[in-house]
């Protein structure tokens, strides 16, 4: 790795022409490489991680797409939002005696009409979105990460900068809810004339209108990803991934559309171009990575999850949440159990691990101060995070699911299309008295199904299909709630107002603490599951009414007991303060 005749970071095309020529040169056969790589990944990954170039990369986002140079290297954050296809293009091609190669990229260097001689090769495109309801302290483009990015730009890149400065009306047209036209310009940047060959989500006239932009705000951008050589296992809806790749973002295309498409096939509108580049940039993807909840830790401590450093914290979370419930030391206990409590497996229907907390007794008075706080320290703590105030218009209204568009052959996106570790507020102290339509009692139905089996329903018009989904669930409401029928109702009973207020030190404990300790194996020896299956029995006997649900919720909060202490066995000991917390809560529901 010496003497490279490109720069990884501003000219990254150039790594990927070199390693293809010098394969070529060695005697590979250009079919060969279709689906696989000839040795330009191993460049990347030489830079981003032997040689620490990542922390180099610029991060593609709302801000700095302003001032990123198209065709270098970008990293994207965000979540697959809907599958696009499958696309044709001219992955390699003889010029003259010299073979060459388009792939990475959305221009041909040479007129595809010369192409006398070319290969066909095929990448996936997928649509990605900021991650729903991330927090600013979640965001990991920094301003000294952009400064730092920034750093290395040319002469061209200050330039452009100045001009988005003087010009940054023009810029807003990226989030423009103008419509998305086609450009015969753009169509030329195009390596082939063939049309997007496609699974459901690509056919004619994809994201023609407005339907490309008509979830995202002037805050967030949205990104065409383009994956190469990848299984299609790899990634899947509603995930969430870094990528990074090579940027195409143009601002200056000109419409012309009665000018004739030289490239085009003419047997589909070539639905990509729709989503224009001055819309919505293109990362054609080298590397990509699913993340998880901590890799949006910022500066969270990195050390083994000791039981006594971790006690330590745990009581210092508690004595907060205590705090901002009011003191309501109970509620805290729960609210503590409820926040690191996931889906770890499905057994039929039931997602086991979920523990979805309705806290009761809160009016419209005093939602707007302990929900408020409440709301707030929960946005502090986690990176994803949303809140919905529910009322009958809301619900005759909203798009709580997902719906597939046929015209526009695209997912439209819904309030509940939401990442894995999402938390979830639904306000209830706003509902009154008043009669829900069919969408009203669709948007119900959507509700209830979350809530019981943690399944987001998306309508396909023709047919209806429940996608897994992993979402913690709180809800306030006066009673016990009907529409969102939660694991643990539980009575709130504050004494007083405190503060949702917390140094830095302190939250990045307490992020760390529950992004580690909720991703924890966990068992139950023989002798303790003895132990305990003889408590149930002895429940059952004492209260008729108690079932397998709530058995099965006993256990979940005992795995969620010892989790919160560090540890990956139930202990008796934990067991017994999970009983006691049931007993207590029980009471107050008299």
């Amino acid at each position: 790795m010496v003497g490279l005749a490109y720069d990884c970071l501003a000219n990254p095309l150039g790594a990927v022409r070199s390693t293809f020529e010098k394969a070529i040169a060695s005697g590979a056969d250009p079919a060969s490489f279709d689906g696989k790589d000839w040795g330009a990944l191993d460049v990347f990954r030489h830079f981003l991680f032997d040689q620490s170039g990542l922390s180099q990369i610029p991060i593609l986002n709302h801000k700095t797409v302003r001032w990123v140079q198209p065709n270098t290297l970008v990293r994207f954050r965000g979540m697959i939002q809907d599958m696009l296809g499958n696309e044709f293009y001219v992955g390699a091609y003889k010029d003259g005696s010299v073979w060459r190669t388009n792939k990475y990229t959305d221009v041909s260097q040479s007129p595809i009409d010369s192409m006398l001689d070319k290969r066909i090769w095929e990448r996936r495109l997928i649509y990605c979105v900021p991650v729903p309801g991330q927090n600013s302290w979640a965001d990991s483009s920094s301003e000294a990460m952009m400064s730092r990015s920034m750093d290395w730009g040319s002469p061209q890149r200050e330039k452009r900068r100045r001009l988005d400065d003087e010009s940054s009306d023009n810029m807003d047209t990226i989030m423009s809810s103008d419509g998305l036209e086609a450009s015969s310009s753009a169509k030329k940047m195009r390596e082939d004339g063939h049309p997007c060959q496609s699974q459901e989500s690509m056919a004619e006239g994809t994201c023609s209108n407005l339907s490309v932009l008509h979830d995202i705000d002037r805050d967030s951008l949205p990104c065409v990803v383009k994956i190469y050589d990848s299984p299609e296992s790899d990634l899947k809806l509603n995930e969430v991934f870094e990528f990074i790749g090579v940027i195409t973002l143009d601002s200056d295309f000109q419409v012309d559309k009665d000018e004739h498409d030289e490239f085009e096939n003419g047997s589909m509108e070539d639905a990509l171009v729709n989503i224009s580049r001055n819309k919505v940039p293109h990362l054609h993807c080298f590397i990509h990575r699913k993340l998880a909840v901590h890799d949006f830790l910022q500066n969270s401590p990195i050390m083994e999850p000791k039981p006594h450093f971790v006690k330590e914290i745990r009581e210092a979370l508690l004595k907060h949440l205590t705090n901002v419930l009011g003191n309501d030391d109970l509620a805290a206990h729960f609210m503590l159990l409820h926040l690191l409590s996931r889906v770890y497996s499905r057994v039929d229907t039931v997602a086991v691990g979920k523990l979805s907390l309705n806290l009761s007794g809160f009016s419209k008075e005093s939602v707007s101060v302990f929900g408020t706080q409440l709301s707030s320290a929960i946005k502090n703590l986690l990176p994803f995070t949303h809140y919905v105030p529910l009322t009958v218009g809301y619900l005759n209204s909203a798009s709580l699911g997902p719906k597939k568009d046929y015209e526009t052959n695209r997912i439209i996106t819904g309030v509940l299309q939401l990442a894995e570790g999402t938390h979830l507020i639904i306000d209830e102290t706003q509902l009154e008295t008043g009669t829900l339509n069919s969408v009203g009692i669709d948007n119900a139905r959507v509700l209830k199904t979350l809530m019981e089996v943690q399944k987001v329903e998306y309508d396909f018009k023709y047919y209806k299909m429940e996608m897994a989904a992993d979402i913690q669930l709180l809800i306030f409401s006066e009673g016990k709630s009907n529409i969102c029928p939660a694991d643990l109702v539980l009575p709130f009973r504050p004494s007083s107002v405190g503060s949702s207020e917390a140094s830095t030190e302190a939250l990045e404990a307490w992020r760390w603490y529950l992004t580690t300790l909720r991703s924890l194996p966990h068992s139950i020896d023989l002798e303790t599951q003895k132990i305990i299956e003889n408590d149930l029995v002895e429940a059952r006997k004492a209260d008729r009414s108690l079932g397998s649900q709530d058995f099965s919720r006993l256990l979940s909060m005992g795995r969620l007991m010892s989790m919160s202490f560090g540890e990956t066995s139930l202990s008796l000991e934990h067991w017994q303060m999970v009983k006691e917390l049931e007993r207590l809560r029980r009471e107050r529901l008299k």
